[in-house]
């Protein structure tokens, strides 16, 4: 049987044109490689386009996924990591037998030497995409599949300096080879809390026992309880990868790793101090692929995403966003400045610290230590022309001045304040020192907003509340059940037994119209400006999380939780 030539196929299934075959063979010719990757490089057609090709060339069946599940990946134990994705092939084992999943279908050496390994009899050749084939590769050498017990039992302390400077960091925790158990630890620790996912982790030494908790959509859990005597190589192998001064326990220190792991690139940010009993360790970590989300995404309201959208196009004046550390402040302002991101407007930010780079939006860093602080960068900042500026947190009076003072000369301002509620923020600048009148001309809209943890989609289940649930949010019981179903999270091995998998945000939007301006010229008592404020429509928080608790988004208890 004879193979039809892959430029003709190309020609039926993906519109190729005669041109560009010309130029493919006369590029193969030239510097050779095959013809069908030329193609590719040159953007004439795409990855699945060839696929599809090459399946009808060969007659091997292209598969767009490859399964998420399947049966055993015994091979992850008797072939190297670095073999499969050398070649770019992984093993599918499903009831129907063994697939072999391949990018380029002449692979026939290294299939055969994997089969004679694996002492499989036939694999069934099917092809994928590179991408597909990594992520199942990756997702087989897991290294959450070992434990941490596992580690520790082949620890041996008087070889803890050696293990410690064995290797240095590698481009993907996953294709790191080291037999250094205290090196397989940490990055067990990582793939696991990369994996819950989490937001943080902490390392606590205490007396008689070391503890990893992490911190999973807010709320810590405890994950490992560590012998004591691992501490010192633990928190010095953390260290290292920081890039700190491991000879220094006394005094705090912070750093930051960067790490990949399978198909996502962390960021994690190191926070170490002294404490009785031991150095403290704790780890932000921060998914670069998940940190910027789109505005329909945070959880805003239809009505507040409306007013939201509109405001930001005013070509002057501050937007504030309020609520506690952790809140998710600064992830809906970075998705405000995604939206305003055009190359026709400049944008810049003063942060502590840059959470995430934005492309096309200049960021400056905070930086203390050579007093490069939020009033000094903003003062920097307004003689850059800019059109919209953000500014991480208003902290004290000399920068709530400069940030008035640029809204009232022209220039778009965002901003955080860590106040309870939207009308509180006004109380908070009167109080720093800001005139009552500065507000009014200034500030054209509050946003307070919280996370609440989503229900779980695997384990929901409907229930009556209690009274007392229905009465710590004031709302009616009859009126608030009148027709509708309230449900919670069971707990299963999907959101670890937790019944919440997720956040989503709640907010309340206060919108600075001529009677609150006058209002707040007459008395800054935040209890009269947020009641004037409901009464021109504003959704208080607690309401808004009524709201998502009757669309089954979360549960009584958890708005209970953020706003009391």
């Amino acid at each position: 049987m004879t193979h039809r030539l892959l430029g003709e196929i190309l020609k039926e299934t993906a519109n190729l044109s005669e041109d560009a075959v010309s130029e493919g063979l006369k590029q193969q010719k030239e510097k050779g490689g095959r013809l069908g990757e030329i193609f590719v490089k040159s953007g004439a057609i795409t990855e699945e386009d060839l696929l599809e090709a090459l399946s009808i060339q060969f007659n091997i069946p292209y598969l767009k996924s490859l399964p998420r599940d399947t049966e055993g990946d015994d091979y992850a134990t008797k072939i190297p990591i670095h073999y499969l994705k050398r070649y770019q092939m992984v093993p599918i084992v499903d009831a129907g037998g063994v697939m072999i999943a391949l990018n380029d279908p002449l692979l026939f050496q290294p299939v055969d030497d994997f089969r004679i390994v694996l002492g499989i009899d036939r694999m069934e050749p099917v092809l994928a995409s590179s991408a597909e084939i990594l992520s199942a590769i990756n997702r087989a050498y897991d290294l959450s599949k070992d434990s941490a017990e596992q580690f520790i039992q082949d620890m041996d302390e008087e070889d803890s300096d050696r293990l410690i400077s064995e290797i240095e960091e590698t481009a993907d925790l996953l294709d790191d080879t080291s037999d250094a158990p205290i090196i397989k630890l940490v990055n067990l620790i990582f793939s696991q809390a990369v994996k819950a996912p989490a937001s943080d982790i902490h390392i606590e030494s205490y007396q008689n026992e070391l503890k990893v908790r992490y911190r999973i959509d807010g709320i810590l859990y405890n994950t490992h309880t560590l012998p004591k005597k691992i501490h010192s190589t633990l928190v010095s192998r953390v260290k290292i990868m920081a890039k700190l001064d491991i000879a220094e326990k006394r005094l705090p220190q912070d750093g930051r790793i960067e790490i990949k792991l399978a198909d996502k690139n962390i960021d994690i940010r190191v926070s170490t101090i002294p404490t009785t009993f031991g150095e403290r360790v704790v780890l932000r970590l921060l998914d670069k692929a998940n940190m910027l989300l789109d505005l329909e995404e945070i959880g805003l309201v239809k009505e507040n995403l409306l007013v939201l959208r509109d405001i930001i196009q005013t070509p002057h004046g501050i937007i504030l966003v309020t609520g506690p550390t952790g809140s998710g402040k600064t992830t809906s302002l970075y998705a405000v400045l995604n939206i305003l991101n055009n190359p026709d407007i400049n944008i810049m930010t003063i942060e502590d610290p840059v959470e995430y780079q934005l492309d096309g939006i200049s960021q400056i860093q905070v930086n203390p230590k050579i007093n490069l602080t939020f009033a000094k960068g903003l003062r920097s900042i307004v003689r850059q022309d800019p059109d919209v500026i953000l500014v991480g947190e208003i902290r004290d009076l000399e920068t709530a001045e400069i940030a008035v003072q640029s809204s009232l000369t022209g220039h778009l301002v965002f901003s955080t304040l860590h106040t309870n509620d939207a009308a509180s923020a006004v109380t908070r600048l009167i109080d720093m020192g800001i005139e009552p009148f500065l507000v009014t001309s200034s500030v054209i809209a509050i946003f307070a907003q919280r996370l609440v943890r989503v229900i779980c989609d695997q384990c929901k289940e409907a229930y009556v509340p209690d009274e007392e649930s229905l009465q710590s949010v004031a709302i009616d019981g009859r009126e608030i059940l009148q027709g509708k179903t309230i449900y919670r999270g069971r707990g299963c091995d999907s959101c670890l037994n937790t019944g919440y998998k997720g956040r989503t945000g709640i907010f309340e939007a206060m919108i600075m119209n001529d009677d609150v301006r006058s209002l707040i010229l007459k008395t800054s008592d935040a209890g009269q400006i947020k009641k004037e404020a409901i009464r021109h429509g504003m959704t208080t928080l607690s309401w808004d999380g009524v709201q998502k608790v009757l669309e089954g988004i979360t549960t009584l208890e958890e708005i209970i939780r953020v706003t009391r």
